[in-house]
Formats: structure tokens, sequence, C-alpha cells
């Protein structure tokens, strides 16, 4: 399929490593804190943060496992690929939530090897060893609303 159909507006140009990795972080956080997807991210070329919100203050050790994880996800190589599907007929376990009241009635799934699927019309690259090495630059903790903010880069 051809990738730069354009089925709704789109108001950012991305950094297609960083990007990719955002969608990697964010499967590694569900898989790893069974926490859900981020809604507050932004994603540059030079530094991105994201944030989560988790039942817990991750240890460090756990910091340290998301940074592997990233990094061995990317070193796999997995192939990124496209999928259209009518929004009324999403497979099943894919949120459409967050899809804008006015999206078209095609969307474009993004799919990461068989790690992770999800609605988006941003820029990636081809495959996970294009990103380049993840780097986690910080993290912080809020207590009261139960936020982790993770700080990171990508290097190529």
């Amino acid at each position: 399929m051809n990738d730069e159909i354009i089925l709704n507006s789109h108001n950012k140009e991305e950094f297609p490593p960083a990007h990719t990795a955002e969608h990697l972080l964010n499967q590694t956080m569900v898989r790893m804190f069974g926490c859900e997807r981020s809604r507050n991210a932004h994603i540059e070329r030079k530094k991105s943060k994201i944030s989560y919100t988790l039942d817990h203050k991750p240890s460090r050790k756990e910091e340290k496992e998301i940074e592997v994880r990233m990094n061995d996800l990317i070193a796999a190589d997995l192939p990124v690929t496209f999928e259209f599907v009518d929004k009324n007929d999403v497979p099943k376990g894919i949120v459409t939530d967050r899809l804008p009241a006015d999206a078209s009635d095609t969307i474009r799934l993004v799919r990461i090897g068989d790690y992770d699927v999800c609605p988006c019309i941003g820029k990636h690259v081809r495959s996970t060893s294009q990103i380049g090495r993840f780097e986690m630059l910080g993290t912080n903790w809020d207590e009261h609303t139960k936020v982790f903010r993770i700080r990171f880069k990508v290097v190529q």
C-alpha cells in the first residue's frame, strides 16, 4: 500500500525515527506496567518527552529495563508496515478512542512487527533498525497525579 495517501489533515512534521520509537515505547510501557498508551507526548528530533499514568513509581531497575527493551526492539529490525481499514471494522484490540470526530472512514494502522499496532497518520521509518539507539535522558515522578515522565532521544 502507498503510505503517502492522505486520509486526514495532519498538523505535524514528525522526525520518523523518534516517532516510531514513541510507538515502541508506548507498547513497552503497556506491557511492563499495564498502563494506557501516552496521551501526553512531545516528540522531537533532539529530545522527546512522554508521560504515563502508572500505579507506582518505577524503580531504577525498571527504568533500565525500559531502555534495554527499547534497544532490543530496535536491534530486532522489526518491519514497520501500514494497513488501511474501515474505521467501523477495526481489528479487535485496536483502540480508536483518540481518532478525531471528523476522521475519514478509512484509517491507517501502523504495525511494527508483531509487537505493536495502532491508528496513526504520522511518518515512520521502514524498520526499527533505522531508529538508532534509544537513550533515556531522565525521568520524573509526580506522586500526587501518579504521572511518570520519560525524557529520551534517539541517536543515529
